[in-house]
């Protein structure tokens, strides 16, 4: 089908006045181009970095098709030396007779207490990269280092947390969907079933054709700015690695205490979901007829009290 692709803005040279006071409160999706980011987009190598990060253990993903999938988990957890991760995922060809993808999402030293941070987790490769200062140092939250076999596409998911995506070596598209378009994607909790976003299968994900796509090509140097709740689809075009860099756009209060990925919604939003999921339960009660009746006109209430008027 004839998809409408709206282009993602690119900038080049942009300071830090001008994206946090002209850029940064648009709330949209840009690549930013020409940002000094140190010496890794030229050093990141396969050789180098097999060297440099050593035989330390890492847990990875891998599957057997290109297209992953976080609801039904097409993929099973393994756990390698990161040197041969690299080299792994490098291969345009592997030389078992099957086919692997690899994917590795950096953790914490403990995933359940410890945010991902590549400055502690790969502490020799801290001095090849510099983040984009364009935000305060206390509202950092992590930086997750991400190495893709050539081909691999996430799922679509969004974060509750602002993003830059730092493509340091290699080429990924990026489509992009807009938070008010959360209705057509047909989620389950942060993520979308609609896997082949190419060629979805609409007698299945009918709305999903309604549903606007923003799209965009990241090259080495590239930094794209993912605002939070914005729904993100990465497809590794080549063998890359990349380094995303997740800060708190809402006071640290707002956020779970005990999300250690960035994805846990906002202890508010959650609260939210509770009390509906009462009310709901509730409403159960009632004949089928007064159900019906009662969840609509409790849905025109949430629109008329929360739905905001200022969004596009």
């Amino acid at each position: 089908m004839a998809w409408q692709h709206l282009p993602v803005p690119r900038l080049e040279g942009v300071s830090q006045d001008q994206f946090m006071q002209q850029l940064y409160p648009q709330r949209k999706p840009l690549v930013l181009e020409g940002i000094d980011l140190g010496a890794c987009t030229s050093k990141w190598t396969v050789d180098y970095l097999s060297q440099v990060g050593g035989s330390k253990e890492v847990k990875i993903h891998v599957a057997a098709v290109a297209q992953m999938d976080f609801i039904s988990k097409n993929f099973v957890y393994r756990t390698l030396p990161f040197d041969k991760l690299v080299q792994r995922a490098a291969e345009e060809k592997h030389e078992e007779f099957f086919i692997s993808k690899y994917y590795l999402r950096s953790l914490g030293e403990d995933p359940r207490k410890d945010v991902a941070d590549i400055r502690k987790q790969f502490p020799l490769l801290e001095g090849d990269i510099k983040f984009p200062k364009f935000f305060k140092e206390e509202q950092f939250f992590s930086s997750v280092f991400r190495i893709s076999s050539p081909g691999l596409q996430l799922w679509t998911h969004y974060d509750v947390m602002d993003n830059f995506l730092i493509q340091v070596t290699g080429k990924k598209r990026v489509v992009l969907f807009s938070p008010r378009d959360a209705q057509y994607l047909y989620l389950s909790g942060t993520k979308s079933e609609v896997l082949d976003i190419d060629n979805p299968d609409l007698a299945k994900y009918p709305l999903f054709s309604k549903a606007r796509r923003y799209e965009c090509s990241l090259k080495a140097g590239d930094v794209l700015f993912i605002p939070a709740l914005w729904f993100h689809n990465v497809i590794s075009e080549e063998f890359g690695v990349g380094v995303n860099v997740f800060w708190k756009h809402l006071p640290s209060e707002c956020y779970d205490k005990t999300d250690t990925y960035g994805n846990k919604d906002p202890t508010a939003a959650s609260r939210a979901a509770q009390i509906l999921d009462r009310a709901l339960k509730t409403l159960a009660e009632l004949p089928e007829e007064y159900r019906d009746f009662y969840a609509r006109r409790m849905v025109l209430h949430i629109q008329d009290k929360a739905y905001s008027k200022n969004l596009e």
